[in-house]
């Protein structure tokens, strides 16, 4: 066939970068799949849309219900959590642990997920007033307990002693683990340790800063330890 008679090139076939290959549309993904500016397009939809049924289920009641209905979750048992002073009805499969029911199902995500092994201290809360590392605790094994989360510690809006404390004495820099932190700090008031930065130091040992603000949290918490002792 002479060049006469030859079928026109494709488009993207015409477009030929300096190395000779054939240039694709900018706007159009290769056959069979997403192009990038689709795939984060998507995404940011995605994400925007899950945020504001977040913060409208919050600003109904602060806490959105919980369903009775065990069939979205095989062997699902009823499980009554007393946290913060409210008690929630659930239906929890066993092996949920405590940090995944206060922030998956309760909403309550002052209580962060840092290693998910008790070794970063991220997700510390009370339990009947002792501190404990929710991410090694079944939910199921705390109905009865009177549960604290870093939401239970301010009263009518004002922040507990520990809480003013950490804020003046700057006791945290990415703030991830400060949650943990304050509410290991808080029990602390009432454990029997010494009066030394280093009895602080030893007994804040479980918590992680990986900012590595430490010296600001041991004088935010002897700073709270002095208030406390002059309050009582």
């Amino acid at each position: 066939m002479d060049q006469a008679e030859r079928p026109p090139l494709p488009e993207a076939a015409e477009r030929e970068t300096a190395s000779g290959h054939p240039q694709e549309k900018e706007h159009e993904p290769a056959l069979g799949r997403f192009s990038r500016r689709a795939f984060l397009a998507q995404l940011g939809a995605a994400g925007v849309a899950a945020t504001a049924g977040t913060l409208h289920a919050a600003a109904q009641d602060g806490i959105p219900e919980q369903s009775d209905d065990a069939s979205a979750e095989p062997g699902a048992i009823p499980v009554a959590l007393l946290v913060n002073g409210r008690e929630y009805r659930l239906r929890l499969e066993p092996r949920v642990t405590l940090l995944d029911a206060l922030r998956e199902r309760l909403h309550l995500y002052g209580t962060k997920k840092g290693c998910d092994h008790g070794q970063c201290g991220a997700c510390t809360v009370h339990v009947n007033g002792r501190r404990v590392n929710s991410c090694l605790s079944f939910a199921v094994m705390h109905q009865g307990d009177r549960i604290t989360t870093i939401e239970g510690l301010a009263h009518h809006g004002e922040l507990s002693v520990m809480q003013q404390a950490f804020v003046v004495n700057d006791g945290f820099q990415c703030g991830y683990c400060t949650p943990g932190q304050i509410m290991s700090a808080t029990a602390l008031l009432d454990e029997p340790i010494g009066p030394e930065d280093d009895d602080v130091r030893a007994a804040m040992s479980g918590n992680i800063c990986r900012c590595g603000a430490y010296d600001n949290i041991v004088a935010a918490v002897q700073e709270a330890r002095k208030t406390s002792k002059s309050a009582g």
